[in-house]
């Protein structure tokens, strides 16, 4: 996953570092708390940097970092204690800082006096924003500068910032506080065994006009009331399932999953109504077709509503002309929005860059799903149009030379070289690390046609066009000889990773291949090659398959896709090798990254180094991997609801349960689960399960679910003869 304009690696963000994130604010500092503008750090609003220094020093000292404790997603606690001045190691004086991030932060400033004399205390809370955009922070390119205003007012500092008729702003205020230009400062006399405490606020405004006496959208809630995040997380929690599971290990990575996947949902700025999920944290904090898509598919079974907006969302913003500059065609789903001032200009005052070969088939596959699962018939056929609109850009944009097959190439010097998931610069090479050169035509990219081909179909199948729906078959069926003829190579016994401008095979073993297993692009007769390839030594690390094999020429086990484990990735192929009976391997695999997720507090990260598992004992963290990021916080549902082989497909009035989850996870409760209009709940015990509170019409089939394909081959035969 990278930015439109960003085929260079994000800073370090330095040791210690503490990200905190909520809707489309997020902020990232060091252990002890402090914002240091030398470092990619700061608070972002917006894809704003509105605080680019924040240092609490007391007594002139900086704290010293003891412990910062995450406790949700959006708010930490850290602890620090203060030097002595007179060189001595223990120092009397701690300090507490219980931070909250929303549409700014929220902070509680504590000093506590553990001597048994009196202590004097200048407390000083120095700040600055520069209003840097988002990646010129994180590629520390900052340099644009703003004219800048401050304004003190007695216990507030507005900082406010103008460039070429564009203003932005933001007020901090701190209770008890005498503000000054640069800084907000305090005088205490800290009693024996006593506390100070203070409570501050940092909350952006446009800098238009003074805004001290106005409203503020985000404030210190009334002692012993909740937070606005605190409220959005309830108000979430209540309306997903609620889980236990016999082993305690996975119980917490799901739970942690759960948190995560609620504090990466942002809203339309249009329609406020409407939920999407967030990339991921820290750098990407909006909406990404690809990345939103994929989420909201693997969390269908949690929360509907997710992937309702997003695919809401992304149809608003359908393209509608062909813009060499965003990437923009008819039809075309977009790859990501932007807010800043930089992407602004760079994409002729748009804030959206259409550079994604993939988010389009994936838009028509997803809605599918919610179309399967009952969820918004209403909503559904108000999509289909969109659906069918990007159908004709696969047809008349996506495959650019005719030949059936899907290929990208960017039109201008600025967008993204490569524009499928694995999307850095080097990121699709040949065997012997050659760099494959655009247009380009990846696997799976097929695979997400043909299953966009497919949902497609089913749909027009329920809504009684049948012309369309055998159209579409149609148009399957000559994908997936087409691909198995000129993508496989048989030498090797696995598929090419894509077809080159040239139209070579490109001959990496890559982890592409497995997605073609999930949307059934792959003969019956060469899968068994295919998963043996994808779980040999060389593809398997212990603890994920890897991005590319270790035997290939541009292997690095350090890279961001050339050798690396992406749990999301893990979790499409364990989903396709069951869909093609490879229970074991999907049991290792799902297991493996289970097991990952412990080194980490339950939380899998967007992607770890694919060192093996035998030469470190413990996964090796990618440097600057964004945590929490969606699809990797999705990828345990995944693979738990891939295990059970839980599904349904409501205007067949069937659920399918087969649970193969491996013995070590234990029993498996699920309450409050979505299904079509109702609620229902589950038990999972061995190889058995129970439902209860299936809504009228719908019947429980211990099985696993036909695929699509199956179901439009039932549907032809059953039509054909009545």
């Amino acid at each position: 996953m990278a930015g439109w304009n960003a085929d260079t690696a994000a800073g370090p963000l330095g040791s210690g570092t503490v990200t905190l994130v909520e809707g489309s604010s997020f902020c990232i500092s060091s252990a002890n708390g402090d914002i240091h503008p030398g470092l990619p750090h700061g608070v972002f609003h917006l894809d704003t940097r509105i605080l680019s220094r924040w240092e609490l020093t007391v007594n002139g000292q900086m704290l010293e970092p003891l412990a910062a404790e995450t406790r949700e997603p959006y708010r930490a606690m850290f602890a620090g204690r203060v030097p002595r001045p007179d060189g001595y190691a223990d120092s009397p004086l701690l300090v507490e800082r219980l931070r909250e991030v929303g549409a700014g932060i929220l902070e509680e400033i504590t000093v506590r006096n553990y001597s048994k004399r009196p202590a004097e205390c200048r407390i000083l809370l120095t700040a600055e924003s520069d209003f840097a955009d988002l990646f010129e922070v994180k590629e520390a390119r900052v340099t644009r500068e703003w004219t800048e205003t401050r304004v003190p007012d007695g216990d507030s500092l507005e900082i406010r910032g103008k460039w070429e008729g564009i203003r932005k702003g933001v007020v901090i205020r701190a209770e008890g506080a005498g503000a000054g230009a640069r800084a907000l400062g305090f005088t205490a006399k800290i009693p024996p065994s006593g506390s100070w405490s203070t409570r501050v606020s940092v909350v952006p405004t446009d800098g238009a006009v003074p805004s001290l006496g106005g409203a503020r959208p985000f404030a210190h809630p009334p002692r012993g009331e909740m937070s606005p995040s605190d409220r959005r997380r309830e108000e979430w929690v209540a309306k997903i399932p609620r889980l236990q599971v016999g082993n305690r290990s996975i119980e917490r990575t799901l739970r942690r999953s759960y948190e995560d996947l609620g504090a990466l949902r942002i809203q339309d700025p249009d329609h406020p109504s409407r939920v999407v999920v967030a990339a991921g944290a820290p750098w990407f904090m909006t909406l990404f077709g690809r990345d939103s898509l994929w989420a909201s598919e693997m969390a269908l079974a949690v929360d509907p509503s997710l992937a309702l907006g997003t695919l809401r969302t992304l149809a608003d913003r359908q393209g509608t002309v062909v813009d060499t500059t965003s990437e923009e065609e008819p039809g075309k789903i977009l790859h990501e929005v932007r807010l800043d001032v930089s992407s602004g200009l760079a994409l002729g005052g748009k804030s959206a860059y259409y550079g994604s070969v993939d988010a389009t088939p994936l838009f028509v596959t997803v809605l599918g799903s919610v179309s399967r699962w009952g969820f918004a018939k209403d909503v559904i056929s108000e999509l289909l149009p969109n659906a069918d609109r990007a159908l004709e850009w696969i047809r008349d944009y996506g495959d650019r030379d005719g030949d059936g097959f899907v290929e990208y190439g960017r039109p201008n010097e600025h967008g993204l070289i490569n524009q499928g998931w694995k999307d850095s610069w080097d990121g699709i090479n040949f065997a012997d690390g050659t760099i494959a050169e655009p247009p380009l035509a990846l696997c799976e990219v097929q695979a997400y046609v043909h299953g966009a081909y497919m949902a497609r179909a089913w749909m027009a199948y329920d809504d009684g066009d049948l012309t369309l729906a055998a159209e579409l078959r149609e148009r399957a069926d000559r994908l997936k000889k087409k691909f198995n003829e000129e993508f496989w190579l048989p030498d090797k016994g696995y598929y090419a990773v894509a077809l080159d401008k040239d139209k070579r095979p490109v001959d990496a073993c890559a982890s592409n291949m497995g997605h073609c297993l999930w949307f059934g692009l792959v003969d019956e007769d060469k899968a068994p090659l295919v998963v043996e390839r994808l779980m040999s030594p060389e593809m398997f690390s212990g603890w994920g398959v890897r991005t590319l094999a270790s035997d290939m020429g541009a292997y690095n086990p350090a890279s961001y896709h050339n050798g690396s484990v992406w749990p999301h990735d893990n979790a499409l192929i364990a989903a396709g090798l069951l869909r093609y009976g490879f229970v074991e391997e999907a049991q290792r695999i799902a297991t493996a990254l289970f097991e990952a997720a412990e080194f980490s507090g339950g939380r899998l990260p967007e992607l770890f180094c694919g060192f093996d598992r035998e030469q470190f004992r413990e996964p090796v963290p990618y440097p600057t991997a964004c945590s929490p990021q969606a699809w990797a916080a999705t990828t345990p549902i995944q693979l738990i609801t891939g295990l059970m082989r839980y599904d349904a497909h409501i205007s067949l009035g069937g659920v399918w349960l087969d649970p193969v989850l491996p013995e070590s996870y234990g029993d498996l409760h699920i309450s409050n689960a979505p299904m079509g209009s109702g609620r229902i709940t589950i038990d999972v015990i061995g190889s058995t399960s129970q439902v209860q509170g299936l809504p009228d019409g719908l019947t429980l089939h211990r099985a696993q679910r036909p695929w699509i394909t199956e179901l439009v081959e039932k549907a032809e035969l059953r039509r054909a003869d009545p």
